[in-house]
């Protein structure tokens, strides 16, 4: 894996950035606004397909080079002059070296007629790194995914149906790779019946290899300097070619939901909240059911949790799931108030042994400094402001978060109605909604429900057979001292501690997997008491800790969910015993892919199974549901929403039946 990079600038003496690795400029040395307009919006017919938007309708558009964000805005802008209110926009560009915060502030700083769409696209334009980065923009409205990498192995990644082409990127002199019959083979995969597409270029190759990926191009009048441009649109996929994979039946999306777009979550922990966050902003109407008298009760209930990037230098699905969920997150965190609902403090894991330490030094390696880098023990002593045994991996953009904020700010929209002491024992289908019911009263009804409520889904028998375990965890709360403020960042090694939220410190978590009793433990208060002394002696100290007695100490014990491959499972559930029958062949042979159509339970979704990485999952899982739920690109690659997926253990189960059997086993 090779870590991104952010794009190395030149500034001509106008102000406007030149690349050094492609040698061409970012746009028209003329009018650059002029020509995004004409080339991009004008070519793809935007106003008037904006403007013929229904209410809850939407507009994708796809983009080869995302650059300083310049036709994004001007699409944007472009959108919100034409388009109802209740419509919305997506746009997925693909960058491989993506500009750095202040050359983008820099860039966008020659177009002030765009500033009221450039400054809140700058305001969420953080934690930017590899791989697929959603932004959540004007409420919900406008969405921009960034496919943070080479196109070549970004695109094949994307699932969604691209309405418009912005083929842009710099000149095919100057970057042939962009330019290429494999490329042009993933816009066409990608483009929705009667996509169009335009380019700056006329270069003949150009045109043809486009025409044989099933466009038909056509030259048109240039603006400035260029004497022609191309435009076209998508006529199918070339007869003579073969076509491209269908996504395994398993896997494919289910039917969209006719009628009213009500929605039912149970559970309104990290999972619940932004599940129905992402759908409110989506238009959905929400009823969000909580069996307790509050929001976050559970396992989100925690004072502070930490954005800890448990990572993988060999781009595991998890791996990758956690560098899109951070950034999601962290852009999320923007809206919320620092220093009382979360602080980028940035996080400090301990390199506590040989074997940790060689991990941190294969992760820095993979990864650009900008997320990780290691810092020696003095280095990482006056980052954190205490005294370490040893020094460690540092993320900058980490930190804490107080999870209760963080629902309490998503289930506050207009379309979310919250019902507390609603504990939803038994779903029913009744002609076409899901009814959730305790022992004898229908709590709510609704066409969609997402089962949100960690392993308490286990009690409905469509998820009754996910793998889900409980973890209990329980936390110690210190308070603060004047000697304890120095810690400036938060320390992990086995467990962790946090700068003080309010007067107190954080100091977990402990792990039993046998506990079934909420109850806080002496024990577990000396465990993680253990735990600070390895984090820092010298901290111990400042806290007064060596001096507390542990049955006086106050925190709290909650379950964690986790599932046994550690990714959470999200996504649409199907009959388990119709999916067994309709797949049964695979006992038998596993590289068979029936044609049979997935038994989807109609509208039952689920989004459970974090772990201790709720905050950095949770909420980007809450995306790919409103995602499937509304056919729109979803907003983690392909390969990654498949390991995520409920199916994966029916399937799993199915193959190593064959396995079995083929031993003699069964």
């Amino acid at each position: 894996m090779n870590p991104v990079t952010h794009a190395q600038l030149d500034w001509d003496d106008q102000g406007r950035p030149h690349s050094r690795v492609f040698d061409d400029v970012y746009f028209s040395d003329k009018s650059g606004l002029e020509e995004t307009r004409y080339v991009f919006l004008e070519q793809n017919r935007l106003q008037e397909r904006f403007a013929a938007l229904p209410e809850g309708g939407r507009l994708v558009i796809g983009e080869t080079g995302f650059g300083t964000g310049l036709n994004f805005l001007c699409a944007w802008q472009l959108f919100e002059q034409h388009a109802v209110a209740g419509a919305r926009l997506h746009f997925v560009s693909v960058e491989k070296y993506p500009l750095s915060p202040t050359d983008l502030q820099r860039a966008l700083a020659l177009w002030p007629e765009l500033s009221a769409f450039a400054e809140p696209l700058l305001a969420q334009y953080i934690a930017i790194h590899q791989g697929f980065q959603r932004l959540v923009l004007d409420n919900g409205r406008v969405t921009l995914t960034l496919l943070v990498g080479d196109a070549l192995e970004q695109l094949p990644q994307l699932d969604a149906q691209i309405d418009a082409w912005f083929l842009d990127g710099f000149a095919p002199a100057k970057n042939p790779d962009m330019w290429t019959a494999e490329l042009f083979a993933e816009l066409a995969r990608l483009a929705a019946p009667g996509s169009t597409i335009s380019t700056f270029t006329s270069t003949g190759w150009v045109r043809r290899l486009i025409n044989a990926a099933g466009f038909k191009m056509k030259r048109t009048p240039g603006i400035g300097h260029k004497w022609e441009i191309l435009r076209g649109e998508f006529l199918g996929w070339p007869e003579d070619t073969p076509p491209p994979a269908k996504p395994k039946p398993w896997f494919a999306r289910p039917a969209t939901i006719e009628g009213e777009r009500h929605a039912m979550v149970i559970g309104a922990g990290l999972a619940g909240c932004a599940t129905a966050a992402s759908l409110a902003a989506r238009g959905w109407r929400v009823s969000l059911l909580e069996r307790h008298a509050g929001l976050a009760q559970e396992a989100s209930g925690n004072p502070q949790g930490v954005l800890y990037l448990k990572l993988s230098a060999h781009g595991t699905a998890l791996s990758q799931l956690i560098l899109s969920g951070f950034g999601h997150t962290r852009r999320l965190l923007e809206h919320l108030h620092r220093g009382v609902d979360w602080d980028g403090c940035g996080v400090l894991q301990l390199a506590f042994d040989a074997k940790e330490a060689q991990r941190q030094a294969q992760l820095a390696e993979a990864f650009a400094p900008q997320l990780l880098h290691l810092l020696d023990r003095e280095q990482a002593q006056q980052r954190a402001g205490v005294d370490l045994a040893q020094g460690g991996l540092f993320f900058p953009e980490g930190g804490w978060v107080h999870p209760p904020a963080l629902c309490q700010w998503q289930a506050a929209h207009p379309l979310i109605e919250v019902l507390t002491h609603h504990d939803a024992l038994a779903l029913h289908r009744v002609d076409d909604q899901w009814q959730a019911r305790d022992a004898d009263r229908v709590l709510a009804s609704a066409s969609v429900v997402v089962l949100a409520g960690a392993a308490e889904i286990k009690r409905f028998p469509p998820s009754a057979d996910l793998p889900l375990k409980r973890i209990r965890g329980q936390i110690t709360r210190l308070a603060q001292t004047a000697a304890s403020e120095g810690l400036a960042t938060v320390v992990c090694a086995e467990g962790y501690v946090a700068p003080a939220r309010l007067g107190e410190h954080t100091l977990g978590a402990s792990f039993d997997f046998t506990n079934e009793d909420l109850t806080p433990t002496i024990t577990e208060h000396a465990g993680n008491l253990a735990m600070l002394r390895e984090i820092s002696e010298d901290l111990l100290q400042r806290l007064g800790a060596d001096h507390l007695a542990p049955e006086q100490l106050e925190g709290r014990a909650a379950f964690r969910c986790t599932s046994p491959d550690y990714l959470p499972i999200v996504g649409p559930l199907a009959d388990h015993e119709a999916f067994q029958q309709a797949y049964a062949v695979l006992g038998k042979d596993a590289r068979q892919v029936p044609d049979t159509p997935c038994p989807w339970l109609p509208g039952l979704y689920i989004n459970s199974g974090h772990g201790s990485r709720g905050l950095i999952t949770a909420p980007l899982c809450g995306e790919l549901i409103a995602a499937w739920l509304n056919a729109e690109p979803l907003p983690v690659p392909a390969s990654v929403a498949e390991a995520c997926h409920p199916n994966r253990f029916a399937l799993r189960a199915l193959v190593k039946g064959k396995s079995a059997a083929s031993k003699g086993r069964l």
